[in-house]
């Protein structure tokens, strides 16, 4: 049996987990950190989820604002080309400024 996440893709056998299993992947933590250390090891795993969730939820949000402003704003590809081919003229003349100095 497979579960599917939200986006439709089958989520691992992790999933599959009964209580017999969760029941021994306990034991092992308790017999590997101890009981006192469980709470401990809970609680960070608790924080370090919350970040991650409100990162990517961070994330989703910045790319919603990208994709809202890309798709009203279009870009100023006449600015652009002015601009460069301003660009273009003032370089000219400073390479003609150079080859007339280094004739002199």
């Amino acid at each position: 049996m497979h579960y599917e996440s939200m986006n439709g893709v089958p989520l691992p056998l992790v999933a599959d987990l009964g209580t017999p299993e969760l029941l021994i992947i306990l034991a092992v933590l308790i017999l590997l950190f101890g009981a006192a250390k469980l709470p401990e090891l809970a609680r960070g795993s608790g924080r370090a989820l919350r970040i991650f969730k409100a990162e990517l939820q961070g994330l989703d949000d910045d790319a919603a604002a990208a994709k809202e402003a890309a798709g009203t704003e279009s870009w100023p590809t006449a600015d652009l080309v002015d601009r460069l081919a301003a660009l273009d003229r003032e370089q000219a003349a400073i390479d003609a400024e150079r080859r007339r100095l280094s004739q002199a």
